[in-house]
C-alpha cells in the first residue's frame, strides 16, 4: 500500500479508525477494474436503509457523480472530483450549506466517498503542461468503486427482503378474507359454535397490522390468523361433515344454498356495488384510520359498554374490542358490517362507534344501517367520532353516572 492512499481531513474535523480501514480497502482495487457510475448509484439507492443514509445523502452523492466526466469508474483514472458548495447544491436541487455539509459527512461517515483535503481544505485540480489533471483535491469516489459487489449484493438482499414482506402482507391478506368470510357463512346460517370469541380474537390479530412494519411482526400476525382459521374450520368440519352424510345429501344441499342466498339478501340488503366495494376492502392492507381518542374519554362518553366486558370493567383497547364483539351481536349489527367500520375507522375507533351507538339506545332504529351508514361517512372523510363522544359526555353529565 502507498501511503498516499490515506489522508487526513483538514480543520477540525476528526480521523477515525473506520475512515483509515476505509481508505486502505479502496486503494486496493484490483486493477483493470470498472463499473457504471449509475449502476452503483441505483444499487445505493436499493440499499440505503442498511447503509444508513437519507434521500438528501443519496442526492448530495447524485451531484457528486455528475461532476465526474466519465460514464464507468476505473481503476488508474482519476476518481476524485473538486466541485465547489456552490456547484453541489445547484445540482442538488439547491440545498442549503448546512445541509450540503451534513450530508457529506453522512456519506463519508458511510464509506461511500472520501475526502482528499488539501494543505488550505480548499477543492482544486493542479493540472500539467499538457492540460491534464496531476494533483486533484475535493472528494474520492473510490470507495463506490472497490465496494461495487459489495453494494450490489445488498440491494439484491433489500430486493429479497422487500419480497419476501410482499409474500407475506399477501398471505396475511389472503387469511383475513378466509376468516371472514366463513366466520360470516357460519353465524348467519347458524352453525354451532363460539363464533363470537373466535371473531373478538380475529378482530384483535388484525388490530396488529397497522403497527406491524418488519418481515418478523407480519410473520407473527400470519402465524396467529393461520391458527385462527384452522381453529374455525376445525370448529365447522364435524358439522358440514355430518351434513354431508346424511341420505338426502342431495336435497340438503339444494336447500343449504338456497337458504344462504337468502340469508344474505335479507341481512345484508346492499347494491351490487356496495358488495364489490366490500370485498376490495377485505383483501387490501387497512386505510389509514381516521383520528383516535383516548379510551378515558370513550368510557366516559360510553360507560355501558363496560357491563359486557369480562369482570364489568374495561382498562385497555383489547378488553373494549372484545366487549364491542358481544354488543355487536346483541345489536344485529352484521359481522360484515363491522369488519368494514374497523378496515375504515380502525379497530380500536370501530369499537368505540360500537359503544357510542350502544349508549344511544332506542334513538337509533337500525344499528347495522346507522354503522354502515357511518363507515361511509369516514371513508369520504366527511364523519369523526368526536363531536359524537362529546355530545354522550355531556349527557352522562361529564362521565359521572347518577345515582338514585
Amino acid at each position: 500500500m502507498q501511503t498516499g492512499s490515506v489522508t487526513t481531513p483538514f480543520g477540525r474535523r476528526a480521523m477515525t479508525l473506520a475512515l483509515i480501514k476505509g481508505q486502505i480497502e479502496s486503494a486496493e482495487i484490483k486493477p483493470g477494474k470498472t463499473v457504471d457510475k449509475w449502476k452503483v448509484y441505483r444499487d445505493v439507492c436499493d440499499a440505503r436503509s442498511l447503509l444508513g443514509l437519507r434521500d438528501r445523502a443519496l442526492s448530495v452523492l447524485n451531484a457528486l457523480l455528475s461532476f465526474y466526466p466519465e460514464t464507468h469508474l476505473a481503476d488508474g483514472n482519476k476518481l476524485v472530483v473538486f466541485p465547489s458548495n456552490a456547484q453541489l447544491a445547484t445540482r442538488a436541487n439547491g440545498i442549503a450549506g448546512t445541509t450540503l455539509r451534513e450530508n457529506l459527512a453522512i456519506l463519508v461517515n458511510a464509506g461511500m466517498i472520501h475526502r482528499k483535503d488539501s494543505p488550505n481544505g480548499k477543492r482544486y485540480a493542479r493540472k500539467d503542461r499538457a492540460g491534464e489533471v496531476e494533483t486533484a483535491f475535493g472528494f474520492s469516489l473510490a470507495p463506490l468503486l472497490a465496494r461495487s459487489e459489495e453494494l450490489a449484493q445488498l440491494a439484491q438482499q433489500v430486493a429479497a427482503e422487500r419480497r419476501q414482506l410482499t409474500i407475506v402482507k399477501e398471505k396475511i391478506s389472503l387469511c383475513r378474507r378466509d376468516i371472514r368470510k366463513i366466520l360470516t357463512a357460519a353465524m348467519e346460517e347458524g352453525a354451532a359454535g363460539d363464533w363470537g370469541k373466535i371473531e373478538a380474537h380475529y378482530i384483535g390479530a388484525v388490530s396488529q397490522i397497522a403497527k406491524a412494519r418488519t418481515h418478523e411482526a407480519l410473520s407473527g400476525v400470519l402465524d396467529e390468523l393461520s391458527m385462527l382459521l384452522e381453529e374455525t374450520l376445525n370448529t365447522l368440519e364435524n358439522q358440514l361433515v355430518f351434513k354431508n352424510s346424511d341420505g338426502n345429501d342431495n336435497e340438503d344441499r339444494r336447500h343449504i344454498q338456497n337458504s344462504n342466498t337468502e340469508s344474505i339478501r335479507e341481512s345484508e340488503p346492499r347494491s351490487g356495488k356496495e358488495q364489490g366495494e366490500k370485498s376490495s376492502r377485505m383483501i387490501r392492507p387497512l386505510v389509514e384510520p381516521i383520528k383516535a381518542f383516548p379510551l378515558g374519554l370513550v368510557l366516559r362518553a360510553c360507560p355501558d359498554v363496560a357491563m359486557y366486558a369480562p369482570g364489568g370493567t374495561i382498562g385497555s383497547w383489547r378488553e373494549l374490542m372484545a366487549a364491542a364483539v358481544t354488543v355487536r351481536s346483541m345489536l344485529g349489527v352484521s359481522p360484515s358490517a363491522y369488519q368494514d367500520a374497523c378496515d375504515v375507522l380502525g379497530p380500536e375507533m370501530a369499537a368505540a362507534a360500537i359503544a357510542c351507538i350502544l349508549e344511544r339506545g332506542g334513538r337509533i332504529n337500525s344499528a347495522g344501517g346507522y354503522l354502515r351508514d357511518l363507515t361511509r361517512r369516514a371513508e369520504k372523510g366527511e364523519f369523526s367520532l368526536g363531536p359524537m363522544l362529546m355530545a354522550l359526555v355531556r349527557a352522562n353529565g361529564g362521565g359521572e353516572r347518577k345515582t338514585g
